[in-house]
């Protein structure tokens, strides 16, 4: 797994030209605000068409271990839910669900990068949540990248997230406020609103790992990066806030 770089030495990835525009995703809005939960069959989420990921970052079938993610809107929040079937788990000892918890993608997780600055695709935020519920948030600037800083941001966002160990399937779930994706982005409105667009794609490090000493030894992606690292934002993929 090569994904790792943020603290280390955070190099940049090999330019690539953007991948074929597809249509972008639409995410429906919720009734309104609600207290997230893992359980994928709660009312709230049953309004979230699901989405799949199932290829590494180089395009390849990532078969059993391909997931589905759900998301909707409000005027104040993104919520994101993820359905992540599993044959091996690598998870942290002694998880930390009250305070952030470094190096988090060294273990099994999710993540969601989205940004909504067209004209500045070197600026977005990653959010993290692992099976046991530990999370990390990073303000990411790819031209100016400071690990200290990006770490110390703090987006209040909430997670939540449970093991089926049954089913071999994993749940997790996300409640991003607008605000911490929106602030600070050119002509970006305060809240969220119909027809806003964001650049985002959606990963998940699955597996037994480490590989190589580092992280989990999968990648899933939602679009294909061409990349190895998945801080390519250059072929992000699009989503669309629709009513």
């Amino acid at each position: 797994m090569t994904r790792r770089i943020l603290l280390a030495a955070f190099v940049l990835p090999i330019a690539l030209p953007a991948l074929a525009a597809d249509e972008p995703l639409p995410i429906a809005r919720a009734k309104s605000d609600f207290a997230i939960t893992a359980d994928p069959n709660a009312a709230a989420w049953k309004t979230a068409k699901p989405t799949r990921a199932s290829i590494d970052p180089m395009g390849k079938d990532q078969g059993l271990n391909a997931y589905d993610f759900r998301i909707l809107w409000t005027p104040d929040y993104l919520y994101f839910h993820f359905t992540c079937p599993y044959d091996a788990l690598t998870l942290k000892p002694n998880p930390d669900t009250k305070n952030e918890t470094y190096a988090l993608w060294d273990w099994d997780v999710t993540e969601v990068f989205i940004g909504a600055d067209f004209n500045a695709h070197h600026r977005y935020r990653e959010y993290q949540v692992s099976p046991q519920g530990e999370w990390v948030d990073l303000d990411i600037d790819r031209k100016a990248m400071n690990g200290p800083s990006a770490v110390k941001w703090n987006s209040g966002f909430e997670v939540t997230a449970k093991i089926d160990a049954g089913k071999k399937i994993w749940y997790g779930a996300m409640k991003i406020p607008a605000a911490s994706v929106l602030k600070g982005v050119p002509g970006a409105p305060a809240r969220n609103e119909a027809g806003l667009k964001f650049r985002m794609n959606v990963f998940r490090l699955a597996g037994k790992g480490p590989v190589n000493g580092v992280g989990p030894s999968r990648s899933i992606v939602w679009k294909k990066i061409g990349n190895p690292s998945h801080h390519t934002p250059e072929v992000f993929g699009e989503a669309v806030l629709v009513k």
